[in-house]
């Protein structure tokens, strides 16, 4: 049964009636917005995914955080320097910062999040991310003590932070949701109570009124915020919208205001219907499979290069995604001025040799249709990832792998990967956390919570450090980032296959969901007519 909220004339949220969202005739501004998928978490150290940055974004703010155009602008710090050598970072926090419940804004505050992230008992898949802050590691892998790690607090408004070799990207970085802020007296009083409705303390343009799961969570605007007076939208409901078809026909019926993906097979119709309402762009995001590595028969690299060769990629995205997606053959899109992404070795043959290859191999390794090789494929529910799953099903049926198919709703499919669960292949996607080549080949290390593959490979790792070491010369460290990524490739660590897309059905009452590679759009910048 939905459930009906009750509004007043000067706090008015939404009514809920047979499953609509219907804004109110009141002054208040709400906006409905479609989110693939209900959080896992609205603990900013424990989530991992677009669906769960979209709504903390919204709550929460970090150091620095994005615009409309996915730029960094200041954010709880107003302004800050860097040292000559590039180590050393120095944030001044906004003057009259605080959080929703009135108390400061602090640069202590800073210093117990970051903390938090890498204490090995948090278990954010994350803490890899501020590997890049000296002792970020040794915290995180119980060789150092808290305290050690380069965040202090000079004084209350002034953080300083010491990296371990110059990091080009660590502003950016720093936009990420996993480096937001927490409220320690909020966490130490409720424990995991603290995310709830009603009890969790932030410091972004809203706050949390509701969380209904499979139904809606209200955010409602925050007047304690320091840009509060130029945040246009009073209620903000995101809406889980894992059953896209639906979806189209709650925007349709003025139910939802957007939405973050469309059934891809319906891309004609909803065009013709939609018109420019429907904002299809390139998007740095790379759509894989993570296969088990420290699984037989999954160990085997050869194995891996002819299941990932077999599968073509140029019907995926003709046929299944109707050209919204890219054939994708490294795990770096393409995109990111300087780098030349390392390709995997079969990607200028056809299709008809990648398959006889494959097929060769296969026998060589005792499998074909005679002795079908069994393997499963998990993925989150969506008619897309299913189309894609079947598809792929269907490509290596013929040459004797007899694949079956597993769904289950996405808090639950990501739950598995992350828990370290079993698994033969899983779908997987990856959208930059910032733009530079390193967002999505750390996910491949493997002290990575990302690192679904359970990939582990000394080469790599070896190549990987190689790179951030020479953070001080860009190109250098662009090229030898491509090195690395070609040992990851070679022993398909990860099998690429899409470069996404971003797929949005935008309200023409929407001002401000400005188009942009990362497809950021926090509410804060949005405003409806």
């Amino acid at each position: 049964m939905h459930k009906f909220l009750r509004a007043t004339m000067l706090a008015t949220s939404l009514v809920v009636a047979g499953g609509a969202f219907m804004t109110p005739a009141f002054a208040e501004v709400v906006y409905n917005r479609g989110n693939s998928a209900d959080p896992e978490s609205l603990d900013p150290h424990k989530t991992s995914t677009v669906y769960e940055a979209h709504i903390l974004r919204d709550l929460f703010e970090g150091l620095v955080m994005q615009d409309q155009k996915a730029d960094v602008i200041p954010g709880a710090a107003e302004s800050w320097t860097v040292s000559d050598d590039g180590l050393v970072y120095t944030f001044k926090l906004r003057s009259g910062g605080v959080w929703s419940d009135g108390s400061p804004v602090t640069a202590e505050d800073f210093v117990y999040s970051f903390r938090r992230l890498e204490d090995p008992a948090t278990g954010a898949e994350y803490a890899s991310m501020l590997y890049v802050i000296k002792n970020g590691e040794e915290v995180n892998t119980g060789k150092a003590k808290p305290e050690e790690m380069g965040v202090k607090a000079i004084d209350a408004s002034t953080l300083e932070i010491t990296l371990k070799a110059p990091t080009p990207y660590f502003l950016e970085m720093l936009t990420h949701q996993s480096a937001y802020p927490v409220n320690k007296a909020a966490i130490d009083k409720l424990g995991a109570d603290w995310i709830k409705p009603g009890n969790l303390v932030s410091n972004g343009a809203y706050t949390l009124a509701e969380f209904v799961p499979n139904d809606h969570i209200k955010l409602t605007k925050n007047a304690k915020f320091h840009d509060a007076a130029n945040v246009k939208i009073d209620v903000v409901n995101y809406i889980p919208t894992e059953d896209r078809s639906t979806a189209m026909k709650r925007f349709e019926a003025g139910e939802l205001d957007s939405n973050d993906d469309i059934p891809t097979e319906q891309m004609a119709d909803l065009k013709a219907k939609f018109g420019d309402q429907l904002r299809i762009g390139a998007y740095l995001g790379t759509y894989y499979y993570a296969i088990k590595t420290d699984k037989a028969p999954w160990d085997n690299p050869k194995l891996r290069n002819a299941i990932s060769e077999a599968i073509d990629r140029d019907f995926l995205a003709e046929k299944v995604w109707q050209n919204s997606m890219i054939p994708g053959y490294s795990m770096v899109p393409p995109g990111i001025e300087g780098y030349s992404p390392a390709l995997a070795s079969f990607a200028e043959k056809s299709q008809i040799d990648r398959e006889e290859e494959a097929s060769k191999v296969l026998a060589e390794l005792g499998y074909g249709p005679d002795k079908p090789l069994k393997m499963e494929i998990r993925y989150n529910t969506s008619e897309n990832h299913k189309n894609t799953a079947v598809a792929i099903q269907e490509q290596l049926k013929p040459l004797g792998i007899e694949v079956s198919l597993l769904n289950t709703d996405t808090k639950t499919h990501y739950g598995h990967l992350e828990q370290k669960g079993d698994f033969d292949v899983a779908r997987a996607g990856w959208i930059a956390d910032y733009k530079d080549p390193e967002t999505f080949l750390g996910i491949s290390r493997k002290a990575s919570g990302n690192n679904y593959s359970n990939y582990n490979s000394p080469a790599y790792e070896a190549a990987m450090d190689k790179a951030a070491a020479a953070g001080g010369k860009p190109e250098e460290r662009l090229k030898l980032l491509s090195d690395a990524e070609r040992i990851l490739i070679d022993d398909v660590g990860q099998i690429p296959l899409l470069y996404y897309s971003y797929k949005n059905l935008v309200s023409s009452k929407l001002k401000g969901f400005d188009e942009n590679v990362m497809d950021v759009h926090p509410t804060r910048f949005v405003s409806k007519d």
